[in-house]
């Protein structure tokens, strides 16, 4: 799979949000304000994965059908690999 300019945005938007914890957590800033920063990219996180998921089974959907294949399977596989990672 090609991880388009989006994806790699995102993540690099998450690195610059994990970079800030480790910032505040050097500063001794309160406890509620660094969980509330993780929480952000836990969920910053969990969107990516969508994003690279539903690509990904949008590709290989597409690919199946031209080639005439089922498709029940590879959603499956993307619903399982998302349940997973939560």
């Amino acid at each position: 799979m090609e991880y388009n300019q989006q994806v790699k945005n995102r993540l690099r938007r998450i690195e610059g949000q994990l970079k800030g914890v480790l910032s505040m957590i050097e500063q001794g800033k309160d406890c509620r304000d660094v969980v509330t920063q993780l929480s952000a990219a836990r969920s910053a996180i969990d969107r990516t994965m969508g994003v690279i998921v539903s690509s990904n089974l949008e590709q290989c959907v597409r690919e199946s059908l031209r080639h005439g294949e089922p498709t029940e399977g590879l959603v499956k596989e993307a619903v399982q690999l998302l349940v997973k990672s939560r």
